[in-house]
Order: structure tokens, then sequence, then C-alpha cells
């Protein structure tokens, strides 16, 4: 088994940015794997389906097109609500699991470790993960934060709109009855509210890095 960092949290808390932060640092590979239910998510609009359907939400995990996850198609807030529906479906997460385990028992490029992002990662992808984070911050700073990055994209919404479906994501995320987000026992807690990205690296950095640099140590002495 390779080296693992997971790094689960809320939607805009920072958890994608610290992670990829994260595997650069390591030389490890990294793996969004709130790309895998985008995908998904894009895979049933684009062939017409109902994203709430499980057997139109199963294919669209079983034909996903994994090169597409740096399409801007899939960071749109119609496939973001889409990809909410189809991650609440059990079929869905198992048919995901098997490519999420693989990638960190095998990172692609012979890395000697991954980083994975997402919600359920520490708790059910990888309970055994060397390391942990959970990332937060407050409902409307990551209102703030994801209203600055549509922005950039050229995507105008109202703050206001943007808070209330992050804290209706939370809400969703944290009371579905399967792989529900949840800080895992063994996970160092993060919040990003008053930290700039450097910051924020660097408290991620220090809650890791003893476990990971143990790990590599090992590794070089095995």
């Amino acid at each position: 088994m390779s080296i693992v960092i997971a790094v689960d949290g809320t939607a805009a808390s920072g958890k994608g940015t610290l992670a990829k932060k994260l595997a650069a640092h390591f030389g490890f590979a990294h793996l969004d794997s709130g790309a895998l239910y985008r995908l998904t998510a894009l895979a049933v609009i684009e062939a017409n389906g109902d994203p709430k359907a499980e057997a139109d939400a199963l294919r669209g995990a079983q034909t996903l097109d994994f090169n597409r996850a740096g399409d801007p198609k899939i960071r749109t807030d119609i496939v973001g609500q889409a990809a909410s529906y189809v991650a609440a479906i059990p079929a869905v997460r198992a048919a995901l699991l098997d490519f999420q385990r693989s990638f960190l028992a095998q990172p692609p490029g012979g890395s000697p470790g991954a980083v994975m992002d997402g919600r359920d990662i520490g708790t059910v992808i990888a309970p055994d993960a060397t390391a942990k984070l959970y990332i937060d911050a407050r409902p409307e700073i990551r209102a703030r934060r994801r209203w600055q990055e549509l922005k950039t994209m050229g995507i105008r919404r109202e703050e206001g709109d943007l808070l209330r479906e992050l804290n209706a994501r939370d809400a969703a995320d944290k009371s579905r009855p399967v792989s529900p987000l949840v800080q895992a026992p063994d996970a160092g807690l993060l919040d990003t509210s008053d930290l700039g990205i450097d910051a924020a690296f660097a408290a991620a950095l220090d809650l890791v890095s003893p476990k990971i640099e143990s790990a590599l140590k090992d590794r070089q002495r095995g």
C-alpha cells in the first residue's frame, strides 16, 4: 500500500487546493474524488438521463471519461447539483470505490504516495490512510470563495444564492445514509476561515508532515 494523505471537508473550504499543494510538496499523485462524481453527473446529463434515477446514475459512473477531469463543464452549478444527487446513490459510490482504492494502492507514475480529497476519504475510501485532514471554514467565507471562483470563470451569481446552496449541500452531505461527510476521529481539523492559502498550507503541512516523513523513512529502510 502506498503512503496516503486523506483530505476531507466541506465544499469551498480549500481542501482541493491544499490537497494539490500537499501532493506537489511530497511528490505524490493527486486525485479529486469529487471530480469522479461530477464526471458521473456530466455523463448522465449529456445522455439526457436523470441524476436522481439509480439506473441513469450508475450508467454514468460506468461510462465516465476520466480524461475530462479538467473540463470546465464539470465545475458548473448544474453539474455540481447533479453530482450531489448521484453521490447519494449507493450503487454509484460502490461503482467508484474500486477506482479510488486502486488509485491509492498503485498511484500513477510510480509515485510513492497519493493525496485524495473528497468527503469520505478518511472514513470510507482509505480508513487506514497514513495521515488525515478535515478542512472546514465558515459558510459565508466559503460562499465568497465560490463567488470569486465562478467570477473568474465568467459565471455571475449572487453570493446569497451561493450561501444557501452551500448550506443545503452541507446538510445533504452530512445527513445522507451512505458515506456521510464526517470528520474521522484521527483526522486533524483545519479551519481555513481566516487563513490565506500560504498560511493554510503551512498549517496543513504541520499536521501531516510528522506521519508522512516517518512513513517515507520507514519505506527507505525497508
